[in-house]
């Protein structure tokens, strides 16, 4: 009995119980930025340290339960709850602690702040750390078909699982401001129309579910293949994209059609971004773009197979974060194993097409109706009947960073494209860039989706 009395009383020595020993922490506060509410977050994790020589007993880590609108829960070593009681921690040693969060719905369409705080207590001491997040209530939908006119509006974003159809002779319509969240392996199918009403003030966002960071201050938005795609089947016709970005998708947009009588698609000020194969694919339809950004692909940026295609002021760029591209940026098929496939008319016109790769499968394009008039290139060359009045081995100058994950396709000062567009082939449509910058204010037009901004 004595042994065991002395042993309890060493280890007891071990431990400080001075006021004067306290906690640290890696940070201040964890922060979940915006939470789809009625389903768990990943996870989150801070450090909890003991700076002095002796053991510190946490006599309670709780969360102090100041919201009533939602929960924040805790691991600490190995067991989850919102309570624990007598966590020790060594001399110069330090704990993880992790943090989850389910928030329950909020009942409204703004997004709703909550925080609580997680509470330590050691020798009488209390210490807090801020959880911190934003909930959002969503509209869910699980495979379901549109076979009728609906509007999307932008009240609330809409959480989309399996794959949105919307059938033959039913008209989808995205309003201003509307976000559509694609959960893992979503995608929507359109047989029917859809049409996207976004404005350079509230534009139409598809992208994947996952609101959070990768790491740090980094968006999870920089990960492709998030989700699937949208893809576009006949009898489609007459789909409409105005001011629409897209972004994070595997196989990004595809369009078929059975014949170029009508039209099946036209993108206005859109942006097509990072996907883990192609961002745009079309086979055999009638597709024109004015003023978008097709971006960032691990394969080719875009696909022709046959059809009718014309794009007018739009930037091809592909500087691809997660692997060296191999591709070229534009995939024109004028045959598939070894056949003739539907004729391609493609032209592109005051267009710039750069980045980590060539510009085009085909160098000579002689005998097709393939034409780039206008556009910055960076490959060397002449022109020719396909290549007309081109800027050859040109720099557009973007602004991104590919190190620094920044993916800006907008011309700094010194850019090559400045002024060497012609106002010819400048529709009226793309008079105004997506940042509503007037292309034809300073005489000249720039080549590309956006208008330059002098820096100064």
């Amino acid at each position: 009995m004595a042994l065991a009395a002395l042993l309890t009383a060493c280890i007891e020595d071990n431990f400080s119980t001075s006021t004067t020993d306290v906690l640290e922490f890696s940070t201040d506060s964890v922060k979940f930025d915006t939470v789809i509410t009625a389903q768990s977050t990943p996870t989150k994790q801070f450090v909890v340290y003991n700076r002095g020589k002796k053991q510190l007993r946490i006599s309670s880590i709780k969360m102090a339960g100041r919201s009533d609108k939602g929960h924040f829960y805790l691991n600490v070593d190995g067991v989850k709850g919102t309570e624990f009681h007598d966590v020790e921690v060594r001399g110069n040693d330090s704990i993880y602690v992790f943090v989850e969060s389910y928030l329950d719905e909020m009942r409204q369409d703004a997004p709703v702040e909550i925080s609580d705080l997680i509470e330590f207590e050691t020798n009488g001491v209390k210490q807090q750390v801020v959880a911190h997040a934003w909930g959002q209530d969503v509209v869910r939908l699980h495979g379901d078909t549109i076979g009728r006119s609906v509007h999307f509006t932008a009240d609330k974003p809409y959480l989309i699982y399996d794959t949105l159809f919307v059938a033959r002779g039913a008209t989808l319509t995205l309003d201003a401001g509307a976000t559509l969240l694609f959960h893992d392996k979503g995608a929507m199918r359109v047989a029917g129309r859809l049409v996207a009403n976004g404005t350079q003030e509230r534009p139409v966002v598809l992208r994947g579910d996952r609101l959070d960071h990768v790491v740090g201050t980094i968006n999870f938005d920089i990960m492709s293949g998030q989700w699937g795609g949208v893809i576009f089947t006949p009898p489609t016709r007459l789909n409409e994209l105005h001011h629409v970005t897209m972004s994070g998708s595997s196989i990004g947009m595809h369009v078929s059609a059975a014949d170029t009588l009508t039209r099946a698609l036209y993108l206005h000020n859109c942006v097509l971004h990072n996907a883990s194969t192609s961002v745009f694919t079309s086979g055999g339809a009638w597709v024109d773009a004015v003023g978008t950004e097709f971006s960032d692909a691990a394969e080719s940026v875009v696909n022709f197979i046959g059809g009718k295609v014309n794009l007018v002021q739009c930037t091809l760029a592909n500087y691809y974060l997660f692997k060296a591209p191999t591709d070229p940026i534009i995939f024109v098929y004028l045959q598939d194993d070894d056949h003739v496939v539907d004729e391609l008319k493609a032209r592109f016109d005051n267009c710039v097409i750069y980045g980590n790769t060539s510009e085009i499968n085909m160098g000579d394009l002689t005998g097709t109706d393939v034409m780039l008039r206008y556009c910055l290139l960076k490959s060397a060359g002449d022109d020719d009947a396909n290549f007309i009045s081109c800027v050859w081995q040109g720099d557009p100058k973007f602004y991104t960073e590919r190190e620094k994950y920044i993916f800006d396709y907008r011309l700094h000062d010194e850019s090559d494209a400045i002024g060497r567009g012609n106002p010819a082939l400048c529709p009226a449509s793309a008079r105004y860039d997506r940042y509503g910058q007037d292309r034809l204010a300073g005489g000249g037009v720039d080549l590309g989706a956006y208008t330059w901004i002098p820096e100064n």
